[in-house]
């Protein structure tokens, strides 16, 4: 596991969106785990358009510690294990309703990118190891 420091969170966080997506993609695929809010269950929260569900996930525990607050105060971060959540969490998603959201910040509610992006981003970015 990998130790982020102050900084490199900050310059990270700085980025926008799709940026801190392609951020997400590599490190995780070089981590090979994602990380969520966990409490009896993964944190959920709404997009703002649409009111649908999303399953909030970064790239390393410190990114998904910097949510922990106001309702998702009693949550704490969760590893899973890249794998599962290609094989299992996305396809369990996708049959809920609820889409994957990317770098969820308390001042930016992330990326929402379709299942199947996702999934192919992350096969790519695998395929290159």
């Amino acid at each position: 596991m990998r130790i982020i420091n102050q900084q490199q969170i900050k310059a990270v966080i700085a980025l926008t969106g799709p940026k801190r997506y392609s951020h997400f993609i590599k490190f995780v695929a070089d981590t090979e785990e994602v990380w969520g809010l966990y409490r009896d269950g993964w944190a959920l929260a709404a997009t703002n358009d649409e009111n649908k569900l999303v399953l909030p996930v970064w790239p390393a525990k410190e990114y998904a510690a910097i949510c922990k607050k106001n309702h998702w105060s009693d949550y704490e971060p969760r590893s899973i294990y890249l794998s599962d959540f290609m094989e299992s969490i996305l396809p369990d998603l996708e049959s809920q309703g609820i889409l994957p959201c990317i770098f969820y910040l308390p001042t930016d509610k992330g990326v929402v990118p379709e299942l199947k992006l996702l999934l192919k981003d992350l096969q790519e970015e695998l395929d290159k190891y």
